[in-house]
């Protein structure tokens, strides 16, 4: 193996050192060259400083390498191209780490920058928190919160202390909507806390989101099928009246819009005008009828809420309706999980519900041979459920937004009341109702109420 420069130098050190170490040796027995002597433990002593400063250049040169990395100086180099060709080949080497560090350098200060952009730009508020610093703040959540400028935890709980209340209520992970109240406007937003850990350092994601815009573009969506649905009602009342009081004009006025004598009235005439002054009040009461079922739909009844033994309701429930369901030859079968499962709710509030569901599956199994309902309770993570489930035509998926619309129904004489006054109760009740339907193969209910 051929030696290396830098081999070849320390042994050249080396071997000076030992003749310096001989001719010490050979002149300490003169004592008549004792000034010889203290030339030669001169030369010794320089000699083995050289020979460690020496080997120790090289470790220089890269303790200052590396120093220049870490404080990411990327001008620093590695001159020890003159030991040989090894040391050309670790310059190459440091300089190839230096290339890639700088090229990782610059493509985490890209991502950041683009990640900077990205949240600068997302219609979500989002603050980063680590301990007491807000890392990350966007534009977003500086408008939501009026907050802007602000780069300390601590100041912002003095700036809005009923938001710092909402955020540790929700703690390390959560959700929560909060009514956000300003100088100009109240602003409904919803929170959602996340904490993660990077480097064994906590840090807290908050996201912060406006619903009011989306609120009130369902409102308003609720509104437009209310009041179309209610044009409908109203024009399918008025339109008749309308026609048949002008027939009735023409009946009573001659060509020239002169009131006719009453000789000259048939008694066809008469019979004419008395049947569409009949169709007409039963037209009107059929509008006061509309309008009573609106105005009981507005009115409903603050629910008496107590704790209800649901074998025993459930029970209740499957007398009272077991004549119409012979009636309709309709197997009714019901089941509570537990005998002592109990739920709070308005008895006789909910009893009006569940036999209006119980009403609608009976009209849904009109069309089939083989005809069954299912009424049972049961727990589902601390929540009681009653459902309700039938066999019957089933409710197709473009009316399923549409069904719990007041006044909206697919019967032909249906009120369109029930559904939207089941969803009412229920959520005076502080629960819920939805439903889940195969078309043909089965519709459930499921009313859900607080353990």
């Amino acid at each position: 193996m051929v030696l290396k420069r830098f081999s070849i130098l320390v042994i050249l050190r080396i071997m000076l050192l030992c003749g310096t170490i001989l001719a010490f040796a050979w002149v300490i027995q003169r004592p008549e060259m004792f000034f010889n002597q203290l030339t030669l433990a001169a030369i010794f002593i320089l000699q083995v400083m050289e020979l460690i400063r020496f080997v120790n250049q090289t470790n220089r040169e890269l303790s200052r390498f590396l120093l220049g990395i870490k404080h990411a100086d990327f001008t620093i180099t590695f001159h020890q191209a003159h030991l040989g060709k090894s040391f050309r080949e670790l310059e190459d080497s440091m300089h190839a780490i230096l290339q890639a560090y700088k090229q990782v350098k610059i493509e985490k200060e890209a991502q950041y920058q683009f990640l900077q952009a990205l949240v600068t730009r997302l219609p979500i508020g989002i603050i980063s928190i680590a301990e007491e610093d807000i890392v990350v703040i966007n534009a977003t959540a500086e408008k939501l919160l009026n907050i802007e400028g602000y780069r300390n935890w601590s100041l912002l709980k003095l700036r809005h202390p009923t938001v710092a209340q909402a955020l540790d209520s929700v703690g390390d992970h959560g959700r929560k909507l909060i009514e956000f109240k300003t100088s100009e406007n109240t602003a409904h937003l919803t929170i959602e806390v996340s904490t993660t850990f990077i480097l064994d350092k906590s840090y807290r994601l908050i996201t912060i989101q406006d619903i009011h815009t989306e609120l009130e573009q369902k409102e308003i969506e609720a509104w437009h099928k209310l009041i179309r649905i209610l044009t409908h009602e109203i024009m399918n009342s008025v339109t008749p009246v309308a026609s048949l009081t002008e027939t009735i004009q023409g009946m009573l006025t001659d060509k020239s819009g002169q009131l006719k004598s009453i000789e000259a009235l048939t008694t066809d005439t008469l019979g004419d005008i008395r049947f569409s002054l009949n169709t007409i009040h039963k037209r009107s009461e059929g509008l006061l009828d509309f309008v009573e079922k609106y105005r009981a739909l507005t009115r409903v009844p603050k629910p008496a809420i107590q704790p209800v033994r649901l074998h025993s309701f459930l029970k209740t429930m499957a007398n009272l309706m077991e004549p119409e369901m012979q009636r309709h030859n309709i197997a009714l079968q019901w089941h509570v999980t537990d005998e002592n499962l109990q739920a709070s709710l308005d008895s006789n509030l909910i009893e009006q519900v569940i036999i209006n569901l119980i009403t609608n599956s009976i009209y849904a199994l009109q069309q089939v041979s083989d005809k069954h309902i299912y009424l049972g309770a049961y727990l589902h993570e601390n929540r009681v459920i009653i459902e309700i489930t039938d066999n019957g035509s089933g409710i197709r998926e473009k009316e399923m937004q549409d069904i719990f619309i007041p006044f909206f129904s697919t019967k032909k004489e249906g009120t369109g009341i029930g559904l939207s006054l089941s969803k009412q109760i229920m959520n005076l009740h502080g629960g819920s109702i939805k439903v889940t339907s195969v078309p043909h193969e089965k519709t459930t209910f499921y009313l859900t109420f607080k353990a």
